[in-house]
């Protein structure tokens, strides 16, 4: 739950950035003149106006891409970016046997990532893999075994 909630949070700040921007663009940039004594809309008439709404809309879309982008490498438990990285699979049996994945980890245990690296029919999604117990514990116990 946390991580949805943090991940709304972020939408907001964004949001209430887009928001901000807006209200800028609204306070700087002058009504259009008077044609034939009507007042046109500022939208399509306006080349300033288009052009500013145009790049806040580029704005707000990459800002999301960057909020989503971030959100997908966090830890689903704590919230920390994942780690270490790992990549599995060979690139000669991408299709069928062993495509490629990348597996990066919570750097307390918590869970492993996996994303495909293959994307020739749309990808898999990303698998989330909790571990129940503290995985560094279970290593260490190996280590002290061999």
């Amino acid at each position: 739950m946390k991580y949805w909630a943090y991940f709304a949070a972020k939408l907001a700040v964004v949001a209430v950035f887009l928001r901000a921007v807006w209200d800028v663009m609204n306070r700087l940039l002058p009504e259009p003149p008077l044609v034939l004594h009507q007042h046109v809309s500022r939208y399509p008439q306006d080349l300033v106006w288009t052009s500013a709404i145009f790049c806040l809309f580029m704005l707000g879309v990459g800002l999301v891409y960057l909020v989503v982008w971030d959100q997908r490498t966090r830890c689903r438990t704590c919230l920390r970016h994942l780690r270490m990285p790992l990549a599995k699979g060979t690139w000669s049996k991408a299709i069928l046997l062993n495509p490629p994945e990348l597996e990066s980890i919570c750097p307390f245990g918590h869970g492993t990532l996996t994303e495909s690296e293959v994307h020739i029919d749309g990808g898999r999604p990303a698998e989330w893999t909790a571990h129940e117990d503290d995985i560094w514990k279970e290593l260490e116990s190996l280590d002290r075994k061999g």
